[in-house]
């Protein structure tokens, strides 16, 4: 256990913003999920939403910096290319 007065703070601190990139993280991934669900089962206009909603918190994600941009971009593409080839041509 830390010592110091300003550890302490650091400590507490870093809980606070933990806790706080859970929620950002979790929603995101979340719609992700909901996304690739829908992709698989062949809803392809619901899907087209939740991939909307899915890119919207992945890109929020980064903003905050709770994932690192490259990480949401890769995620973003990954999904885009999964939907793309999901839509009947």
């Amino acid at each position: 256990m830390a010592n110091l007065k300003s550890s302490l703070k650091r400590i507490r601190s870093s809980q606070r913003k933990a806790a706080a990139n859970l929620v950002v993280r979790s929603a995101a991934r979340t719609y992700v999920k909901k996304a690739q669900r829908l992709i698989a089962e062949g809803k392809v206009e619901e899907a087209q939403v939740a991939v909307q909603q899915a890119l919207t918190a992945l890109d929020k994600a980064a903003q905050k910096g709770v994932i690192h941009r490259n990480n949401a971009a890769r995620r973003k593409s990954r999904l885009m290319k999964r939907l793309n080839q999901a839509i009947p041509s």
